[in-house]
């Protein structure tokens, strides 16, 4: 068995471990052991998956991999399967390490500020251009989405992270959250076409593979923002005085009428 085989097979693995734990803390109660233990988990194994398709996304664009039968062209296949593979493995790892750290400093934000998490942010950042620039130079529309989709995400982090006023104590639980999809929609992505696609390359083209994590994982991030609006308590309102107004003395100039 090749090196390749092996690294799909681990891939595999460690995807549906990540997969299959994603979705208990999305439902289970937030704070609770439950959501807490299947979310680490979860990273973990999204972690592992997403350095094992870097891995391989290098094999493919250095190494003897044979290109798929449904992609004949060597640049495109390149494209899809070396540079936006390698790009979205990343993505991965930095969603999974930001949605871990902004628990653990999303109070302490300055400790989000450290070369150890703005190197993953750049590179991340660095790969999703490298991603965006291949792809405008091959004509591929879809890496220049997923590329621009990537650079914005990481932006809306760098501005949790740098906003000089200080959020609201509990604003660390949305960034949490969204990192978390962010990881889910990568992994989705990453996972069904470097590991499905190759055992059903005829669905190589498909847009509902490249399509459909994003549209699932939009439609929670929606569904969760509707659902915590709902649960915002209302601002109290002070109640009116049921105290009767004191009499009025004749002896004393009456109140301005305003006219």
């Amino acid at each position: 068995m090749h090196l390749f085989e092996l690294l799909v097979i681990a891939h595999v693995i460690a995807g549906t471990v990540g997969l299959g734990a994603f979705w208990v803390p999305i439902f289970a109660r937030k704070g609770a052991g439950n959501h807490r233990r299947w979310g680490r988990i979860a990273c973990h194994g999204f972690i592992v998956a997403g350095a094992l398709a870097v891995a391989m996304a290098l094999l493919s664009l250095f190494g003897s991999e044979e290109r798929l039968p449904s992609v004949t062209d060597r640049a495109l296949f390149d494209g899809l399967f070396g540079w936006m593979m390698l790009y979205l493995g990343l993505l991965t790892i930095g969603f999974a390490d930001y949605g871990l750290a902004v628990v653990r400093h999303g109070r302490a934000r300055k400790n989000l500020r450290s070369l150890r998490y703005q190197s993953v942010i750049a590179l991340v950042v660095v790969s999703a251009l490298n991603c965006g620039i291949y792809g405008a130079s091959i004509g591929n529309a879809l890496m220049i989405a997923v590329a621009a989709l990537g650079v914005a995400a990481m932006g809306m982090q760098q501005l949790f992270i740098w906003r000089p006023r200080a959020p609201s104590p509990t604003a660390y639980v949305s960034e949490h959250f969204r990192a978390l999809i962010g990881m889910g929609i990568s992994a989705y992505t990453a996972f069904m076409a470097v590991g499905l696609i190759r055992w059903v390359p005829e669905q190589v083209f498909n847009p509902l593979v490249w399509a459909g994590p994003s549209v699932i994982g939009v439609g929670l991030i929606i569904w969760f923002t509707l659902r915590s609006n709902r649960r915002r308590p209302a601002k109290s309102v002070r109640p009116v005085s049921t105290r009767p107004a004191a009499p009025f003395n004749a002896a004393q100039s009456p109140p301005p009428t305003g006219d």
